[in-house]
């Protein structure tokens, strides 16, 4: 795994340098919008609303939104202003009972593994945690954020819990229909608690599954395996270098994947129709006996020629 964060966890004046680790990941499906036809992935611009029209990202600036619904912008400057939150210290305020804190607080847990120098260290925190059934709530700034957290061990490692802010907690009273929830009969809940008890057990979450999950995985390798796949047309659109490939080149694709969808002979690709075609070369014609024997006669007939004409002039300058 890789560390997110590296500091140290401080309590008393004990230091333990340490890193930090996703302790879990999401495994949600993700799906993609695609063109139904061909499969080519939608994308999405960033248009403002005023006017429709595209933003570049170098002219998108952070703005706070105030109850009444006014918009306050904030430039670099004024975000540069700000408290920094860049400690790399997880500072130990106290140790709680471990049921005082509601688990509707818990976030996002991360793994606290320390570093070679700070081993012994690591296990004292640890063994402390583990005898006084106690949590450490601390302060950390993760991804310049302050949060408030708590340390408590998870099968031997020591776990770093992030909290809400209690003002990130809804209120329970705003709810709607609680007012409607009627007192039940002690026969009722007689029964309840007979029903409650015939289903009691522990919690094993190897036993707990992801039916639709594994649906749609078993639905996708039926598809691949009938040959009920789409090629989408973006797929060889960004190069290896990251370099868009020519226009000209996808357009062309797409018209023969649309042709040879009707049937029809896909075009020449551009690269063919800019090369102009080479003339077929034919093959050179027999010679035939006619032939072989006009050019072999060739010869004597220019000499027969010369000497007519050298005995025409010796006749006139003789009658001369």
């Amino acid at each position: 795994m890789r560390a997110i964060w590296k500091g140290a966890v401080s309590f008393g004046l004990v230091n333990v340098p340490v890193r930090l680790y996703s302790a879990t990941e999401n495994h949600d499906l993700s799906f993609h919008q695609v063109r139904r036809s061909d499969g080519s992935r939608i994308k999405y611009k960033r248009v403002a609303q005023a006017d429709g029209e595209e933003v570049p990202y170098k002219e998108i600036a952070k703005a706070y939104e105030t109850e009444d619904g006014k918009t306050v912008i904030l430039t670099d400057e004024d975000m540069a202003s700000l408290p920094s939150r860049s400690s790399k210290e997880i500072a130990v305020e106290s140790f709680v009972p471990i049921d005082q804190i509601d688990p509707i607080l818990y976030d996002k847990a991360y793994y606290i593994e320390p570093d070679a120098m700070g081993a012994k260290a690591y296990g004292l925190l640890r063994e402390a945690l583990r005898e006084s059934e106690r949590v450490a709530v601390v302060t950390v700034s993760l991804r310049s954020r302050m949060t408030m957290a708590v340390l408590r061990v998870v099968e031997g490692v020591i776990v770093l819990q992030t909290l809400l802010w209690p003002d990130e907690v809804r209120d329970s009273a705003r709810l709607d229909h609680l007012d409607d929830v009627s007192e039940p009969k002690k026969a009722e809940i007689a029964m309840a608690r007979m029903l409650v008890e015939s289903m009691a057990g522990d919690f094993e979450p190897a036993g707990h599954v992801d039916d639709f999950k594994e649906a749609v995985e078993a639905l996708v390798r039926q598809k691949i395996e009938g040959g009920d796949v789409t090629e989408s047309p973006d797929r060889e659109e960004e190069a290896d270098s990251g370099e868009v490939v020519d226009l000209l080149a996808a357009l062309q694709r797409s018209v023969d994947r649309a042709k040879k969808g009707r049937g029809e002979a896909a075009a020449p690709s551009q690269d063919d129709a800019d090369e102009p075609e080479e003339p077929e070369e034919k093959p050179a014609p027999k010679r035939t006996a006619a032939r072989k024997t006009a050019a072999k006669t060739a010869p004597a007939r220019k000499t027969a020629t010369k000497r007519t004409s050298a005995t025409k002039k010796a006749a006139e300058k003789k009658a001369g």
